[in-house]
């Protein structure tokens, strides 16, 4: 209950589809900052993506190996989520905000100097980019260059 409570504020942070509210007066962030990618390991892919699929009316693909058998669907603004079970027996439920970058190894540099632990060196994805983890404050944080 918890991850769906944590995945309905993500989502609607995403602005899949919301009315206006107080926060659209927020002062912007940087030109560019968006979330990439929202990456939602469960141990229950099929009930995640069913949930989602009837809050949201959006519809995820099958599994793709390139994504770790990430089932996904694409955001109005781009962006796109992503549900997968773990990979490993170590893994456990998260979910993680990939941040889009221009430089993934100054984006990563910049991580490192703020006191970051690289958890994953930017690893490349074919014909998608290449991604990088880090752990910061004990939170785990992406970022990607398309």
């Amino acid at each position: 209950m918890r991850l769906l409570l944590v995945l309905g504020a993500t989502i609607a942070a995403l602005a899949i589809t919301h009315p206006a509210t107080a926060q659209d007066d927020a002062p912007a962030g940087p030109p560019g900052a968006s979330i990439y990618y929202l990456e939602i390991v469960t141990s229950d892919v099929e009930a995640t993506c069913a949930a989602l699929a009837a809050q949201h009316g959006v519809s995820f693909t099958e599994p793709q190996p390139e994504l770790g058998g990430a089932r996904t669907t694409t955001l109005d603004n781009g962006g796109r989520i992503g549900v997968r079970g773990p990979l490993s027996d170590q893994e456990q439920p998260i979910v993680r905000p990939y941040m889009r970058v221009d430089d993934i190894a100054a984006a990563i540099a910049a991580a490192e100097s703020a006191g970051a632990e690289v958890a994953m060196n930017a690893t490349e994805i074919a014909g998608q980019g290449e991604f990088a983890i880090y752990i910061l404050g004990g939170v785990q944080h992406a970022v990607w260059e398309p």
